[in-house]
């Protein structure tokens, strides 16, 4: 397997990741915000919001915008999007893991939430197996699954 790493979002790398959501299919494509406005989304905010390339080896294959919402008083791993040909690779869990890793060291952040649409199982799936458990909340008509980073 690739060696899985998270890379800032640069001038020379943002059109690769923003490019990457048209390879999912059209009934992917309800899942997940297009990676470009979540670049908007995080270059916007409040400052609090993070976002990286999913980089296999040197190829750009995802991406990932995390971080705290002041709004809500919580930290959120807000969106996450693998390249269609790339899913099932297990870049998604590897990236999820290392995102996690970096919540888990960040002062402060003692859970973090993610949502998803409910029909998309392979989230679902995927957020369970990570040990992130549904808290029975529906916002935007998406489930609402929260991961406990203390013991």
């Amino acid at each position: 397997m690739p060696t899985i790493s998270l890379r800032e979002i640069t001038r020379d790398n943002w059109r690769p990741i923003a490019l990457l959501s048209r390879t999912l299919p059209p009934d992917q494509q309800r899942f997940v915000t297009h990676n470009a406005i979540s670049m908007l989304d995080a270059h916007y905010s409040d400052g609090a919001l993070l976002h990286v390339g999913i980089y296999a080896d040197e190829q750009p294959v995802g991406y990932v915008l995390y971080g705290y919402e002041a709004d809500v008083d919580a930290w959120w791993i807000i969106r996450l999007m693998v390249a269609y040909a790339e899913q099932g690779k297990g870049y998604g869990r590897a990236a999820m893991g290392q995102v996690i890793e970096r919540l888990r060291a960040t002062p402060g952040c003692d859970a973090v939430y993610i949502s998803f649409v409910p029909e998309n199982d392979a989230a679902r799936l995927l957020y369970e197996s990570l040990g992130f458990v549904d808290t029975g909340e529906v916002e935007e008509g998406e489930l609402i699954y929260r991961l406990a980073l203390t013991a």
